[in-house]
C-alpha cells in the first residue's frame, strides 16, 4: 500500500515554486531523418533556428504551462557521454541558487553557465541518477 510520506528534509534547496519544464530536445545523429520521422508520426512542423540542424518543433498547440520541442544534433556534453534520448530543460527564477542546491544535494554540473542572447543563461548538470538536463534562468525584458 502506498502512504504519502512527509518531504525529505534537504541540506540544501532552490525551493523555486515557478520551476517549469520548457523545452524537451531530441539529439539525433541523422536531424533529417529525424525530422522526416516526427513530422511523419505526429504531423509536426520544424522551423530552423540558429545553428544547422536545429530546429524549433511546431507540435499541436500545448496547454497553458506545456513545453516545446527542439531536434538537433546529438553533441556529448559529458566526455564520453553522448547525449542519448530525450533532453529537458528547466525554466528558473534564480540559476545561481538552483546550481548551489544541484551541487549541494548530489547532483553535479557539468557546464559552466553561458548566455544565450535575448533569451537565457543556462547550464547542464547531471543529477544523482547520471540523467543530464539542463536549468535556465530567462532574461528579463
Amino acid at each position: 500500500m502506498y502512504r504519502k510520506r512527509s518531504p525529505l528534509r534537504l541540506a540544501y534547496t532552490a525551493a523555486m515554486p515557478n520551476s517549469y519544464l520548457a523545452r524537451f530536445a531530441i539529439n539525433a545523429d541523422n536531424v533529417p531523418r529525424a525530422r522526416d520521422f516526427y513530422q511523419k508520426v505526429f504531423g509536426w512542423e520544424f522551423e530552423p533556428w540558429g545553428p544547422p540542424n536545429f530546429y524549433v518543433i511546431k507540435t499541436a498547440d500545448a496547454p497553458p504551462g506545456g513545453s516545446g520541442g527542439l531536434l538537433q544534433e546529438r553533441r556529448e556534453l559529458v566526455p564520453g557521454g553522448r547525449m542519448i534520448g530525450f533532453e529537458c530543460s528547466f525554466v528558473v527564477e534564480n540559476l545561481d541558487e538552483t546550481i548551489r542546491a544541484i551541487e549541494t544535494n548530489g547532483g553535479k554540473m557539468v557546464t559552466a553557465k553561458f548566455r544565450i542572447p535575448t533569451i537565457c543563461t543556462v547550464a547542464y548538470f547531471e543529477d544523482t541518477e547520471g540523467n543530464l538536463a539542463a536549468v535556465s534562468e530567462l532574461e528579463r525584458a
